[in-house]
């Protein structure tokens, strides 16, 4: 049996088990959309994600086809760097088949890092990149901490936030997409999860919200138009729908995402390549 790591996440990091925990039920599956070993044996480490089962019962299978899609996105970009922002217990540089001389850096909160690398320690994991961990907050400078690992904002990059925006205050935001803009060459990517007001608002999701505010992880920016938001930034950027990933893949429309369950509640995935 694995053990149970004293440094195991709480507050806002519970998220980061969650999502692990969608993926490792995933891996599980004949003819699963993704692998992640490693998924399993992080929460595992982490003590489980029960306490979270009502969040992953709402949205795992959203959870499950946004994994496929950044995946299939970063991988088609095929960038020098990569970074994965409010990382979590994302397995991306381990399970993925990367480009040879690929560099990838996964941000998040040191005490996050700390857990998650002592976890694949015990879980003999070998990454198939070269990976650079990024201990760091989000709200403070983070690019600087980036660029001393060794990110060249010369060279073009592909960049994931995954599950991240809704978390932060607007102004937040604002600042962080300033500072992936500053970083990003002509040429980089981007792929990022956000939702509009009318989702935050939905009757569904009050008791996310309710889970979610005691971990103090409350939600809380939305965009009306991500496409027009990141073009003010200097990215083209592209909207894909969960109705569309659920057909290409094979799979049931998440109910979550669904417009004949939610109006006009959103989810955005978006895809951008920087234009300037």
């Amino acid at each position: 049996m694995k053990r149970v790591l004293q440094c195991s996440p709480v507050g806002v990091a519970r998220t980061a088990v969650l999502i692990a925990a969608a993926r490792a039920n995933e891996q599980r599956h004949l003819h699963r959309l993704f692998d992640d070993p490693l998924a399993a044996g992080l929460v595992e480490a982490a003590g489980s994600a029960n306490d979270l089962n009502g969040v992953r019962t709402l949205a795992g299978d959203h959870f499950v086809l946004r994994t496929r899609y950044f995946d299939d996105q970063l991988l088609g970009t095929a960038q020098p760097q990569v970074v994965i922002m409010a990382a979590g217990l994302d397995t991306r540089a381990f399970r993925l088949k990367w480009p040879p001389g690929t560099r990838l850096f996964e941000l998040d909160l040191p005490g996050l890092l700390e857990f998650k690398e002592d976890a694949l320690h015990d879980l003999g994991a070998q990454p198939t990149c070269d990976r650079v961990v990024v201990p760091c907050d989000l709200r403070e400078d983070w690019a600087t901490a980036l660029i001393h690992a060794g990110h060249d904002p010369k060279r073009p990059t592909a960049w994931l936030l995954e599950g991240l925006f809704m978390f932060l205050p607007p102004d937040a935001g604002e600042q962080l997409m300033y500072w992936v803009s500053a970083l990003s060459a002509r040429g980089s990517t981007l792929a990022l999860e956000h939702v509009n007001r009318a989702f935050r608002d939905l009757p569904q999701m009050r008791a996310v919200h309710e889970r979610f505010d005691a971990l103090d992880a409350r939600w809380r920016s939305d965009v009306e138009d991500p496409v027009e938001w990141l073009d003010g930034y200097g990215w083209d950027a592209t909207v894909t729908h969960q109705v569309d990933l659920a057909a290409r893949h094979e799979r049931p429309v998440p109910a979550i995402a669904d417009p004949r369950k939610v109006g006009d509640a959103r989810i955005w995935l978006a895809s951008a390549v920087r234009t300037v």
